[in-house]
């Protein structure tokens, strides 16, 4: 199964529904992605608005 990048919170996963925030809404085109292990401390997490662990696209086409 490919990966897809939730729409609505950018959490990069497998399945049908975003194990992050439960949307269902998801696009299988994005560009880059970055692995957040400390959101707290990270200033690339702080710069996406992203709050939790985890793999995150950066854009989504």
């Amino acid at each position: 199964m490919a990966e897809k990048a939730c729409k609505q919170c950018k959490h990069v996963y497998e399945g049908n529904t975003c194990p992050n925030c439960g949307s269902q809404e998801f696009s299988e085109n994005y560009k880059g992605n970055v692995r957040i292990l400390n959101p707290e401390n990270s200033e690339i997490a702080t710069n996406l608005k992203i709050t939790k662990k985890g793999k995150f696209a950066i854009k989504l086409g």
